[in-house]
């Protein structure tokens, strides 16, 4: 069922429709809860510095996590103090806590660990955000603006800035889950959206060039290099001819795999994990030292169980080395962001509140 759903996903064919009832049921849930922070009985819980929240409105990775280190990296450059919340997806427990880059991802989840390891921002992980910004302020005074890595429907947490990210199946046959890829009706509107709790998405970015009209382009391409475990880097150029693996444990991994071979990448052999698989050192076994190019998401769980396999003196283990995704948002969506930022330094919000209730 789980593999057959992505490709229904995209039309309205014989299992979209069979699910379309349960869609039903999921559209009056949401709009439950819409309702109950128009009343009142959900309520939004407001912090003294500026929230930017980058989601996805539909299910499954679309690029969220390199745009926002990208998004780190802009601010640091304009002076901001940036830091990062997130729910910490596939992590062993939902304690908040603070992600170091000495971390094991399980204790924090691979996509914060990431972040805090690229972009030398504070991060922290809760199951509620709220509760993880409170406690990222607290620890990190200095920091003056929260980027929160998903949460576009987590409404407790107010904000000032939505980030709407799609990749190329946009909003795939239009239906809301488990029909179709939609977490939430696309698009907001409605007085609701504009006026009342549940805040309105301000940019609509699109990581692939099949983008609609009005939407803000962000590309994708690898590094033109891969990075050992040591921090040395190899030219991407240097492995051609070589006979190479390649893994990745995420959304969609033929994309990996076909940017590698775009880069002029022979490989031998090509192995797909679920996103956020967690993996151990069996997974490594039989390698005999062979090359192996991972996604930087997996590196950070691969790369300490090869080390554990070195020091425990078994066989060899793998080369890891780890290709990263770079992101360019273009400009106008720096500009639109820079834009909103300055009119809230114009006008702060007031003094936070209680906790959501959500």
């Amino acid at each position: 069922m789980s593999g057959r759903l992505p490709q229904a996903w995209l039309e309205r064919g014989a299992w979209a429709r069979l699910l379309w009832p349960l869609s039903q049921l999921y559209r009056a849930v949401e709009a439950s809860r819409r309702a109950f922070y128009r009343l009142g009985w959900l309520r939004v819980t407001r912090l003294p510095v500026p929230v930017v929240v980058v989601g996805n409105v539909v299910a499954g990775g679309a690029g969220k996590t390199p745009l926002v280190m990208a998004l780190v990296a802009h601010l640091q450059a304009r002076g901001w103090r940036p830091g990062v919340i997130s729910r910490g997806h596939g992590r062993a427990s939902n304690a908040c806590l603070e992600v170091l880059p000495g971390l094991d991802a399980a204790q924090c989840g691979d996509e914060p660990l990431l972040v805090a390891r690229r972009t030398t921002a504070p991060v922290f992980v809760a199951a509620q955000r709220v509760q993880a910004a409170r406690a990222l302020l607290g620890a990190h005074p200095e920091v003056d603006i929260i980027v929160a890595d998903d949460g576009l429907q987590h409404h407790g947490l107010g904000r000032e800035l939505n980030i709407a990210v799609f990749d190329e199946r946009g909003t795939g046959n239009g239906w809301l889950l488990p029909a179709g890829p939609l977490r939430e009706p696309w698009p907001r509107h409605g007085a609701l959206d504009a006026h009342g709790p549940i805040a309105p998405v301000d940019l609509v970015v699109h990581t692939t060039e099949r983008a609609p009209k009005g939407a803000l382009l962000c590309r994708r391409r690898l590094a033109d290099h891969a990075e050992a475990a040591d921090g040395s880097r190899q030219p991407l150029a240097q492995l051609r001819g070589q006979p190479l693996q390649a893994w990745a444990g995420i959304a969609k991994p033929e994309q990996f795999f076909g940017m590698l071979r775009q880069a002029g990448l022979s490989l031998a052999h090509t192995r797909s994990w679920p996103d956020h698989h967690p993996y151990t050192a069996s997974d490594l076994q039989g390698l005999d030292g062979q090359t192996v190019l991972v996604t930087e998401k997996d590196a950070v769980k691969l790369m300490p169980l090869a080390a554990e396999i070195e020091q425990a003196g078994g066989e060899p283990g793998p080369r890891l080395l780890a290709v990263s995704l770079q992101v360019e948002p273009e400009k106008a969506f720096f500009e639109a962001l820079d834009t909103r930022l300055r009119a809230w330094q114009a006008h702060p919000l007031p003094s936070p509140h209680g906790h959501t209730t959500s």
